[in-house]
């Protein structure tokens, strides 16, 4: 496994810089104008000190009744407390093959790397230290976690300098979910960035991970993974495995059983998801970061309400179109 090293070639350095600059310019100016500054409910800690006592109210959460001092009171009085706010955030990062994918001028890859640089910064600009951890063939490199803007780009080369794979090699997600465990000692927020094509199944690998994490599973996507228009005969690729099929688009049966198989895929999706009980936040090739980020903020408002009995919403369809 590569050991994270602090010397960076000049050029790379350099282009990781002005693609950090463009992010902070273009992404990050326009959140700090739609979240007016308000980052909490991006992050918060997972410490909680005891601040303070008060009669209870309706729509209190139950739970944060102090007994003791309501039966000396004969008056229910909960408890309030400060949250610790130091977060250490982590980002299992699945660069396999198929993350090349994009039917547009945006790769999933790139998609991914965006989204981590502009998070890792948000975190770090508010004093939280990230880490992140590679996966290729293996969980091939692991930078531990830390602060400031110079250790965001540090994560941000390594995303944007990773040597091409030796050979194509199915991805294992549950491997690599696995290998995460020891890496990541203390309790932390875990985004799983990945398009969750995987030969093994993953669901119980994540559910463990959301045993002792707070996790984010942030599955990337591209429309033509759900939608196949006609675009007549094309040779298609497997980039996991190199396999290669000559398609007709233009058969209209082919493509119901191309739709017909995205949607058995997505149920597929959607069951792992459900059995390992995480969040899910879907980013496509085609859509707004900033906007992904701000559904990201709205998954956290949603989840520091479930304790006074809020219901979290299943995670976002990609939008599969049947054919006539």
């Amino acid at each position: 496994m590569a050991a994270m090293s602090n010397v960076v070639p000049l050029d790379s350095a350099r282009s990781a810089e002005r693609a950090l600059r463009r992010l902070e310019w273009t992404v990050l100016r326009r959140l700090d104008g739609l979240l007016h500054g308000d980052y909490r409910t991006l992050f918060r800690g997972f410490g909680l000190d005891l601040a303070d006592l008060r009669e209870y109210q309706y729509h209190d959460d139950v739970r944060h009744i102090d007994w003791n001092v309501t039966a000396r009171l004969s008056t229910p009085y909960v408890r309030e407390y400060n949250e610790d706010r130091d977060v250490t955030a982590w980002f299992l990062l699945d660069l396999s093959p198929s993350v090349d994918f994009g039917s547009g001028d945006v790769r999933k890859r790139s998609v991914s790397t965006d989204f981590v640089t502009v998070l890792a910064r948000i975190l770090t600009r508010h004093g939280n230290r990230v880490g992140a951890a590679f996966y290729g063939e293996t969980m091939d490199t692991v930078v531990p976690a830390g602060s400031g803007r110079r250790h965001v780009l540090e994560i941000l080369h390594r995303m944007l300098h990773r040597p091409l794979p030796a050979r194509a090699t199915a991805t294992n997600l549950h491997e690599f979910l696995r290998a995460a465990f020891p890496v990541i000692a203390r309790r932390s927020l875990v985004f799983v960035v990945s398009d969750f094509i995987s030969a093994a199944s993953w669901a119980a690998a994540l559910a463990q991970l959301g045993e002792r994490h707070e996790v984010i599973a942030v599955r990337l996507y591209d429309p033509l993974e759900h939608e196949l228009p006609d675009l007549g005969l094309l040779t298609m690729q497997d980039a996991e495995t190199g396999e290669q099929v000559f398609v007709d688009t233009h058969d209209r049966g082919f493509r119901r059983r191309f739709v017909k198989a995205a949607e058995e895929r997505e149920a597929r999706l959607r069951a792992g998801f459900r059995d390992a009980g995480v969040d899910v936040l879907e980013l496509s090739t085609s859509g707004d970061l900033a906007d992904g980020i701000l559904r990201f903020a709205d998954l956290r408002k949603r989840r520091s309400r479930l304790a006074a009995g809020a219901v979290m919403p299943r995670a976002e369809q990609p939008h599969v179109v049947p054919l006539a």
